[in-house]
């Protein structure tokens, strides 16, 4: 007994040291291609290499979790097979450890691995990402954007915009708008109830306008009014995320408020199931390590073993994005687009564990 959990401690601590390598390996090729995709912005406004280096910087939470599957195959089929090309995975089964048991061992640190991920998906990226998209934003467009506990402030121009709620970027509530003068001083504040964008036009309920002219304040009040442009087109995207970036709570959060306003919500359900099933994702590509080291890749170079790792994670990356595209046109259920890749993954693994 006191074997056996000597093999697991090692086989797992082999499985994680594999999948971390792994994960920085394709961390800083997916870093490096996104920093070369920023390069044609440096030199626009303010936006030199350090601000790109910061926002990609800041991204990398998200890239964290996004590419653990991949990097989780690449690193037990390493891993796996250097035990394999050592024949220490056959002595191992000729003192009594099954399949089964090397199988239960990579899901234990698979099952550890996938708790931080998801903590780190759920809880730093969706906030890093926030931060990098306004410190892109700023340095583009001189916009500044903040987000805290009290709602929203943008600075466009001279004017500084808080938002005390926004449920979607074209059904703002509680908004204040401070305009200043070419001299920095106060020239207007104004307080609208509620703001929402409709075909290009704003429209405004219960405007309430305060003028500061040099010897007096001068006060309107509107019960509807109509702006065409209440702030700049785009202003208020680095404030919300897309639903491949927001957190499980944001999408729930946000798909109630679409539903309850009759507005579609297939593409971030889409994503809500994406994210729910991204775990068992990861679960799954660990577990197909397994009947590839044992089976056909026994005898095989590393290599060989990564460029396999590769076009499987691959071919699963694609699966997912056909099925979410063709999903979403054809009006399937997010529930099959996201699990289908994976129960279709998994049956294949459990297919080749058999033939051993």
């Amino acid at each position: 007994m006191m074997l056996m959990g000597i093999l697991d401690r090692y086989i797992a601590r082999v499985v994680l040291g594999g999948t971390l390598i792994a994960l920085l390996v394709v961390l800083a090729l997916d870093v490096f291609f996104s920093f070369i995709g920023e390069v044609g912005d440096i030199g626009r406004g303010n936006y030199h290499a350090l601000d790109a280096l910061a926002y990609i910087t800041l991204t990398i939470p998200r890239r964290i979790h996004e590419l653990f599957p991949m990097a989780a195959l690449l690193g037990s089929l390493m891993g796996l097979g250097m035990l394999a090309s050592n024949s220490e995975l056959v002595a191992m089964r000729a003192a009594g450890f099954s399949v089964r048991r090397v199988i239960a061992s990579v899901l234990q640190v698979g099952i550890l691995m996938l708790a931080v991920t998801t903590l780190v998906g759920e809880f730093v990226a969706p906030e890093a990402d926030r931060q990098g998209q306004a410190l892109r934003e700023q340095a583009l467009h001189d916009r500044t954007t903040f987000q805290s506990r009290h709602g929203y402030w943008i600075r466009d121009e001279n004017r500084f915009i808080h938002i005390r709620r926004m449920d979607d970027p074209a059904d703002l509530q509680d908004v204040f708008v401070y305009e200043l003068d070419a001299d920095h001083h106060l020239e207007s504040a104004t307080r609208i109830a509620r703001a929402r964008h409709q075909e290009g036009i704003w429209e405004l309920s219960r405007v309430r306008t305060s003028r500061f002219e040099p010897a007096s304040v001068q006060v309107s009040r509107e019960q509807q009014a109509q702006r065409a442009q209440l702030m700049m087109p785009g202003v208020l995207d680095v404030v919300v995320l897309e639903p491949e970036s927001m957190s499980v709570r944001e999408l729930r959060r946000y798909i109630e408020y679409l539903a309850s306003n009759g507005l579609e919500a297939e593409r971030h359900q889409l994503a809500l199931w994406l994210r729910l099933s991204a775990p068992l994702a990861g679960l799954v590509m660990l577990f197909l390590a397994v009947p590839f080291v044992f089976g056909s890749l026994r005898n095989v170079g590393a290599g060989q073993r990564l460029l396999v790792g590769v076009m499987v994670g691959i071919g699963f990356q694609l699966l997912v994005q056909i099925l979410s595209h063709t999903g979403q046109v054809y009006g399937i259920h997010p529930v099959v687009s996201a699990f289908a890749p994976i129960l279709l993954f998994l049956s294949g693994g459990v297919w080749a564990l058999r033939r051993l």
